[in-house]
C-alpha cells in the first residue's frame, strides 16, 4: 500500500516518475550458453523526483544505484516497469521521440578520464550533440559553446585542447558542459565527483548547485558518499541489494534513520570535531549475491535486529511519517 501512496503524491510539478522498475540480468552457462539465473540488479523500486530538485541515491557498490540511472535514460532496456518523464512513458516511445528525449535528459559518467574521447578537441566533444540536434544556428555556434563553457569554468580558448591537457576537476567541467549543452531539464549524476579531490569535489558540488538554480534543472545523484548527498540533495534513496529500503526527506534520513541498513551507513560518516565519539555500527558479513539474494528482507543476514519474520517474510514499504518512508518489520 505504502509504494501506491508513494506514487500517489503530488503530481503537479513531478518531472521524473518511476514504478515498480527491475532491471534483471541473465546469467547464462554450458556450450548452449543456455540461461542459468539472472541477477536483479534493480528489484522493484518505486520514487519521483520534482522538478528543480535533486534526490540522492546512496548504497554500497554493487547495490544497482547506477543501473537505475542508466535503465531510467533507455541506455540498458528494463526488465518490467514504468519510467514516466513529463507523464510520457519513455520505454513507449519511438525512435523519433527518444531522439528528441536526449536533449531534455543527460548523464554525468562517473570517471572524466575515459568518458572522454582522447582524439577529439575538448570543442568537438562539447558541441558534437548540439550539432547533431540542430540546437543553434552555425553562425550563432561557437558564441555559444562559449558561453556553455564560462557557464562551466573553462575558458573559450580550451576548445582547441585535448583532454589529456586538463586536470581532473577540469575533465569534469568538461563532461558537466558536454550535458548542458543541449539545454536539458533533467541530468543523471553517476557518482561525479567520487574520482576527485576533496578541495575539488567541493567545487564541482557548489558549480552543480549553481546551475541547477541558474536554470532549474533536476538531478538524480548517484553517490556512496553520504556527505556530499546530504549537501546537495532535498531527498534521499537508500538502496540495498537492488531494492528501497528507505526513502525520504534529506533532513528526515539524516537526523532520524529508520531502516537498520541506512543508521549503519550514517553511522560511517566521518565527523570533523574530535570531542564527538562516533558510535559506528558495523555490518558483519559481506553483501550476498544479487544472482542468489536471501529470502525474506534481503537484508536480515546482517541485520542487529533480525526477527524470525524477517528470514521468510518480504517487508513492505511502509510510510513511518510524512513522505518518510521504510521497508523494514520492525515498523510493521
Amino acid at each position: 500500500m505504502a509504494d501506491k501512496k508513494l506514487m500517489d503524491q503530488s503530481s503537479d510539478d513531478i518531472l521524473l516518475e518511476v514504478k515498480n522498475l527491475k532491471k534483471y540480468f541473465p546469467i547464462k552457462a554450458g556450450v548452449l550458453s543456455k540461461q542459468k539465473g539472472e541477477v536483479k540488479a534493480v528489484d522493484d523500486i518505486s520514487f519521483k523526483i520534482k522538478r528543480g530538485t535533486t534526490m540522492g541515491l546512496v548504497g554500497e557498490s554493487g547495490c544497482g544505484k547506477t543501473t537505475v540511472g542508466r535503465t531510467i535514460l533507455r541506455l540498458i532496456d528494463k526488465t518490467d516497469g514504468d519510467v514516466f518523464f513529463h507523464g510520457e512513458d519513455i520505454f513507449g516511445m519511438d525512435n523519433k521521440q527518444l531522439r528528441d528525449l536526449r536533449t531534455k535528459m543527460q548523464i554525468i559518467f562517473q570517471d572524466p578520464y575515459s568518458s572522454l574521447s582522447p582524439r577529439l578537441p575538448v570543442g568537438e566533444i562539447i558541441g558534437e550533440a548540439v550539432k547533431e540536434h540542430n540546437l543553434v544556428p552555425k553562425n550563432q555556434y561557437e558564441d555559444y559553446l562559449d558561453e556553455v563553457m564560462i557557464a562551466c569554468g573553462l575558458q573559450p580558448y580550451h576548445k582547441d585542447r585535448y583532454p589529456h591537457e586538463f586536470s581532473g576537476g577540469q575533465r569534469q567541467r568538461i563532461c558537466i558542459a558536454r550535458s548542458l549543452a543541449v539545454n536539458p531539464e533533467f541530468i543523471v549524476c553517476d557518482e561525479p565527483v567520487s574520482a576527485l579531490d576533496v578541495s575539488i569535489q567541493a567545487q564541482i558540488i557548489n558549480l552543480l548547485k549553481d546551475l541547477q538554480e541558474e536554470r532549474n534543472l533536476t538531478y538524480l545523484f548517484i553517490s556512496h558518499d553520504l556527505s556530499v548527498v546530504e549537501h546537495i540533495s532535498d531527498t534521499v534513496g537508500v538502496m540495498y541489494l537492488g531494492s528501497m529500503v528507505e526513502y525520504g526527506k534529506t533532513e528526515d534520513i539524516f537526523k532520524k534513520p529508520l531502516h537498520p541498513y541506512t543508521q549503519a551507513l550514517l553511522s560511517a560518516v566521518p565527523t570533523p570535531d574530535p570531542d564527538v565519539k562516533m558510535d559506528r555500527i558495523i555490518l558483519e558479513g559481506s553483501i550476498p549475491s544479487p544472482a542468489n539474494p536471501p529470502s525474506g528482507c534481503k537484508f536480515h543476514t546482517r541485520c542487529n535486529h533480525v526477527m524470525d519474520i524477517c528470514k521468510t517474510v518480504v517487508p513492505e514499504m511502509r510510510e513511518i511519517e510524512e513522505g518518510h518512508f521504510v521497508r523494514c518489520h520492525l515498523y510493521y
